[in-house]
């Protein structure tokens, strides 16, 4: 037997779980909440090491790569099933707009930088740029 007809047949004998995976990979909503908290593993993957810079660096790179790891788990089913509704082009923009939210509050809760003018004129100007990407084809 397959693993395909193997599938099959699980799904055939499970059909609430069927449903409830057929619900999730057609979620207009879950790749984002998914998105996100990818984002937040992220973020402390790659700048979270800056509040120890007392650390070697092989340390924080072994760090880095298993916070990375969780990322990762989110984010590789985020991007298979978002594809379901949406194009690829939307999903990265709207990560993108994910990044610099996820960022912005990081920066200033974790790290204390302070966000300026400048910055958030920037971010406004992501967001505009966007909304092109998930406006109606016709």
């Amino acid at each position: 037997m397959s693993a395909t007809e193997r599938d099959c047949l699980w799904a055939k004998q499970n059909p609430p779980m069927n449903e409830f995976m057929n619900y999730l990979t057609e979620s207009r909503w879950l790749p984002f909440v998914m998105l996100t908290c990818s984002n937040i593993f992220m973020t402390f993957a790659w700048y979270g090491h800056l509040k120890f810079k007392d650390r070697p660096i092989w340390l924080v790179i072994i760090a880095s790569w298993g916070i990375a790891f969780f990322e990762y788990v989110l984010q590789v089913p985020a991007n298979r099933w978002g594809s379901n509704v949406w194009s690829p082009v939307q999903l990265k923009i709207a990560q993108e707009i994910i990044t610099l939210t996820v960022f912005s509050v990081f920066a200033i809760l974790y790290l204390k930088a302070p966000v300026r003018w400048n910055h958030l004129a920037a971010f406004a100007l992501v967001v505009a740029a966007a909304g092109f990407a998930f406006l109606p084809k016709n």
